[in-house]
């Protein structure tokens, strides 16, 4: 089934939220497309429930304004506004069955012949054969597909979901992450979800908003954000990232080359968001998967033009799929890299002499100017 609705983009205007001293969202200008799958990600008090409690007319904004398409929405109260939210807690009705819980949208409604409706909105989130069924009776999974349905049934422009996996463990959630993004696929509407978890976001989000202390740090496809963050935060929320100091030596053409740990590295201009002039300081970034580790004794096999750095295995941990080395460098402490547990070298034990290289094109460079340990530990505290 496919929406008739006309537009559905969600366009925020200088939007911004204090209360009081505090501000909970600094003014920020987003748009989602209609259609699109948009999450808002971010940790704990970084602003993105707030945003989207704006959007829903839950929260009054500070300054600036909402528009649903071509409609200014700002002073409409939340029942006039064509948006649906779903809440972690599903907030179903536990005294009607499945089937009166979707229909209560129509019946408020005044609609009568609600039969064929219901029955398709069961069918899409493959609950048909629990329309009698009470919410008590369902999983945890399954009550969420039917606070789905319940705000689906209405047609709404935009479906706003609020942390709605957050109640599930982790293998349902995982199931319920593809199971969203095929509904929303299927139906073809605005769907806007917050979550502060990373892999749900880029599991299910066409487009990633990162937000950080009411700010928007960087907006674009989960890939996209992965392989180039241009903050030290993105790059530190979104998986790990070795983040090495390094001094800019020279520039030639589309490759900067920087001194690190006493050798150098290169790195494409084009993934470099710091200052490159000579003698300024960069963080170098490289994700740990991207690295291969080598042998100290196998260092002249190692392919030329390759970045490398030598170091020492300080710890190692099989985690069945890959093995996690911890590795002290002169270009830093406590570098990771992962390593595919595929012909795995039984000399890679903690004590190993090594060096880890990677293709140049892998490296990413943010500016030094940021608060590296800052960003770290404020990512480790938000998201414990």
């Amino acid at each position: 089934m496919t929406t008739t609705n006309s537009s559905g983009d969600v366009r925020l205007s200088g939007i911004s939220k204090t209360y009081g001293s505090f501000t909970a969202v600094h003014p920020l200008d987003l748009t989602v497309p209609q259609g699109s799958f948009f999450a808002l990600l971010g940790a704990s008090g970084c602003g993105k429930t707030t945003t989207l409690r704006m959007i829903a007319g839950l929260e009054e904004p500070t300054s600036g304004t909402v528009s649903l398409g071509e409609q200014d929405v700002t002073r409409l109260p939340p029942y006039k506004r064509p948006v649906n939210t779903v809440f972690q807690s599903y907030a179903l009705f536990p005294h009607l069955d499945i089937f009166e819980n979707v229909a209560f949208g129509l019946r408020r409604r005044g609609i009568k012949s609600v039969k064929k409706q219901v029955e398709e909105m069961l069918d899409l989130v493959q609950l048909g054969e629990q329309a009698r069924k009470k919410p008590h009776q369902l999983s945890g999974g399954q009550q969420q597909r039917v606070a789905v349905a319940r705000a689906l049934i209405n047609h709404p422009k935009v479906l706003l979901l609020d942390e709605p996996l957050g109640a599930l463990d982790l293998k349902l959630r995982r199931q319920m992450q593809l199971e969203l993004k095929r509904i929303q696929t299927e139906v073809g509407i605005t769907f806007v979800h917050v979550t502060h978890d990373q892999e749900e976001a880029m599991t299910m989000a066409d487009t990633v908003a990162v937000m950080n202390a009411g700010r928007v740090e960087q907006l674009g496809a989960p890939a996209d954000l992965y392989e180039n963050p241009r903050t030290t935060f993105v790059a530190n929320f979104l998986g790990t990232s070795n983040l090495i100091e390094a001094e800019v030596d020279t520039r030639s053409g589309e490759e900067i080359v920087l001194k690190a740990g006493g050798g150098k590295l290169t790195l494409p201009s084009e993934r470099c968001s710091a200052p490159t002039t000579t003698g300024g300081k960069v963080l170098v970034g490289v994700r740990p998967e991207k690295i291969s580790l080598t042998h100290a004794d196998d260092a002249g096999e190692i392919p030329d033009g390759r970045n490398r750095v030598t170091g020492r295995i300080a710890d190692a941990s099989f985690i069945g799929v890959s093995t996690q080395y911890v590795i002290d460098s002169p270009a830093g402490p406590e570098l990771a890299v992962y390593v595919q547990n595929v012909d795995r070298d039984t000399r890679l034990a903690p004590g190993a002499e090594v060096v880890l290289h990677w293709s140049p094109a892998h490296t990413f460079g943010l500016d030094a100017s940021q608060d590296i340990e800052a960003g770290v530990e404020k990512v480790e505290e938000e998201t414990s």
